[in-house]
């Protein structure tokens, strides 16, 4: 996948929310300040400060006209990967984004996926590739992060950002149509993280091909939660969690009971949850817990981002059961995907002879299907 872009910086943190209500009140306690006041709420960067003229992001309706002179409404906010397995929130105007990486905001639509490596940590168990089908800022909880890379170069599902030539030399090889998909879900099922990146053995063996691309399906499945037009993780009955104490307006701690098989958010209660679950890791860092962090940690009075809910919101609970049944999901395939590599280890996956990627194939592909508004209300011309 030759056309990569490091993560999104954004430079400050309160235009992100687990929640749309959170991200309009901060918005309209920045407008309704002035001169200084507005100044310290906002966080001015050396790249973004009160009067930086910047463009609107492709595919969204935002203001150009320096913040400093902003007092109309908040911009719809739009679903981002805020970290793994974290959606949430985000105001998706360029004036707040230290660095908000345009090109993939032209190519993400309906159709796109992102391959997104995590942080290297030595000897950290974890996935070393996680997909998404929103666009992923590309942090990590530990370690560097790593790039992001979308599956296609164009909007539509068109043009795959795969090197030239690997889709038929794999057809060759296997004796069957190789989709992109299909390589992505190869990808997913045997990257390995290494310190120069993630690392994709591959096999001569077809019997090997087809169950990892099987694999990587079910796995890229479920970390989707059921866009692109896939099914909701589910656990099967008896297995699924469940709140059996209510959790408290501000929960204090997260903690496990294994021998219960319990899941303690507070004096609150999900069980049952499965140790795989629990001890699910990426770089190095629980999900579970780095995800309840995010929620709870204390933000410096005064500042936007101490505007949050009063008290645990019912929504946070439905997205803690998914985030649990999709940890336990995956954690029951580490056992296939361990074997997976193994079995690649074992044969020889010869030369496919591609020819080196073009250096055009590393840039953005030029993507001219809308108008983009510069800064001041100009149009963009790119």
């Amino acid at each position: 996948m030759p056309w990569s872009t490091g993560p999104l910086r954004l430079g400050r943190s309160w235009p992100v929310a687990p929640d749309v209500r959170t991200l309009g009140a901060r918005w309209d306690t920045l407008v309704r300040a002035e001169g200084d006041a507005r100044r310290t709420l906002f966080r001015e960067t050396r790249a973004r400060s009160l009067h930086t003229a910047v463009a609107a992001l492709p595919g969204q309706s935002t203001g150009t006209a320096r913040f400093a002179r902003e007092h109309g409404p908040c911009p719809e906010p739009v679903r981002i990967a805020h970290g793994p397995f974290d959606e949430q929130w985000v105001v998706p105007d360029h004036r707040l984004i230290d660095v908000a990486r345009p090109e993939l905001w032209r190519v993400a639509d309906g159709r796109q996926l992102f391959a997104v490596e995590q942080g290297y940590v030595p000897g950290a168990a974890g996935p070393a590739l996680l997909v998404s089908g929103v666009l992923p800022e590309g942090r990590s909880p530990a370690g560097r992060p790593g790039r992001i890379r979308p599956l296609y170069r164009r909007p539509g599902g068109v043009e795959p950002n795969l090197a030239p030539g690997l889709v038929e030399a794999l057809t060759r090889r296997y004796g069957s149509g190789v989709a992109p998909e299909d390589v992505l879900a190869w990808v997913v099922a045997t990257g390995r993280a290494t310190a120069k990146g993630c690392v994709v053995p591959f096999t001569s063996d077809p019997g090997v091909w087809a169950g990892g691309v099987d694999l990587g399906r079910r796995i890229v499945g479920i970390q989707l939660r059921g866009a692109r037009g896939g099914e909701r993780p589910r656990l099967p009955g008896g297995r699924r969690p469940y709140v059996r104490a209510a959790i408290p307006p501000r929960p204090g701690e997260l903690a496990y009971d294994a021998d219960e098989e319990a899941l303690l958010v507070g004096e609150g209660r999900i069980a049952p949850v499965p140790v795989g679950a629990w001890e699910f890791q990426v770089a190095g860092a629980r999900v579970l817990e780095h995800w309840f962090e995010r929620r709870t940690a204390e933000a410096e009075p005064g500042t936007l981002e101490a505007i949050r809910p009063g008290a645990w919101p019912q929504e946070w609970t439905s997205e803690l059961l998914e985030l649990i049944t999709v940890l336990a999901l995956l954690g029951q395939l580490e056992a296939a995907r361990a074997e997976l590599g193994k079995e690649v280890a074992r044969t020889e996956p010869g030369d496919p002879g591609l020819a080196p990627v073009p250096g055009s194939a590393r840039r953005p592909a030029s993507v001219l299907d809308h108008h983009e508004e510069g800064p001041e209300g100009q149009f963009a011309l790119l």
